[in-house]
């Protein structure tokens, strides 16, 4: 297919791009989430991530930001197209166990909780509260907001959003090997203690089944008035799905091709059922000379601190896909 799936016809002369740090319990859980070395370590992976956008290294511990494959992670995709661009992003801290080592803008949320034994995210309300302001900051320091996100664990709690709200999601994951069935025994036992008299209204939803990054992101949206691009995959369509039933404007998901693809998943589906538009970015990993980011085409990572939105952006910017191609080759193998 071509680089871009649809051209949205969006121009920015000051674009921004962000992303969302925030952790879930549920990450925690062996074989949920492939984004750190091990299950607990995986509650490092948003701060380590945004060390390497901001730096161009992890400078908390000495490791090289690939998976153990030799698959190169999201974040290091994201780190050439800024450095490609010349962009300094913007990270929001909506609710991590670890402090950030980079400059964030704080909201002062706390760490997702284990939706299938307690709420998830008790300050849901308050979040998206601080999300409406931190969006009308934002609307007067830029003319484009491609919002971004990085919870491990977050396609999980995703999963619980929108089947809590009545969408038959099935996620996508990082791993090659979607542990589908480790997810839907998750969304049982939330199922079971959301019990008959569940609510419908989306920000009990967040609070119960949640994490933090969906009810700021959803603040955001609401008050940002220039174009909003959310950068992400099924972690998005709970945003999306939660705009909706507030009756705030759809943002338009942009996402890669490795999403829109993953036989495990439904998420074209979804985004239908909710109405939200989407453009895919393929950036033809398979055919980039490179060994790991040929993994993404055989459904390793996907996607993951808004790097589709990211590749997307560097595109509105004028940079041409094989441009954008050949800088994160050169990144990526810069790290091995």
């Amino acid at each position: 297919m071509a680089y871009l799936s649809s051209n949205p016809g969006i121009s920015a002369s000051s674009p921004l791009f962000c992303s969302i740090l925030a952790n879930t319990l549920l990450s925690t859980v062996p074989g949920i989430s492939g984004a750190g070395p091990s299950a607990e370590k995986t509650l490092l992976t948003p701060v380590l991530d945004a060390e390497l956008v901001t730096y161009g290294k992890i400078t908390s511990m000495p490791m090289r930001p690939n998976t153990p494959t030799g698959c190169p992670t999201p974040a290091s995709i994201t780190r050439a197209i800024m450095d490609l661009c010349g962009l300094s992003p913007l990270f929001l801290n909506a609710g991590l166990v670890h402090s950030p080592t980079v400059p964030c803008l704080d909201v002062y949320g706390q760490p997702g909780r284990d939706p299938r034994i307690e709420d998830a995210v008790p300050d849901a309300e308050a979040l998206y509260r601080k999300g409406r302001l931190v969006g009308r900051f934002l609307d007067g320091i830029c003319d484009l907001l491609v919002l971004g996100e990085c919870v491990p664990g977050g396609t999980t709690t995703a999963l619980c959003v929108l089947r809590a709200m009545g969408y038959p999601a099935q996620v996508s994951s990082s791993f090659a090997d979607n542990p589908v069935m480790r997810k839907e025994m998750i969304w049982q036992e939330v199922e079971q203690r959301l019990g008959k008299g569940s609510s419908s209204d989306p920000l009990t939803v967040l609070r119960r089944t949640g994490d933090p990054m969906m009810p700021l992101a959803a603040g955001i949206a609401g008050t940002f008035s220039h174009p909003l691009v959310l950068a992400g995959g099924t972690q998005m369509l709970a945003v999306a799905a939660v705009c909706k039933t507030l009756g705030l404007p759809v943002p338009r998901i942009v996402t890669t091709c490795y999403v829109r693809d993953d036989s495990s998943a439904n998420f074209a589906e979804v985004a239908s059922q909710i109405g939200v538009p989407v453009t895919y970015v393929d950036p033809e990993f398979g055919e980039i000379g490179h060994s790991g980011l040929a993994r993404y085409c055989i459904g390793e990572v996907k996607e993951g601190m808004g790097a589709g939105g990211a590749m997307f952006l560097a595109y509105l910017l004028g940079h041409s896909p094989d441009a954008i191609r050949a800088h994160i080759f050169e990144t990526v193998r810069a790290y091995e």
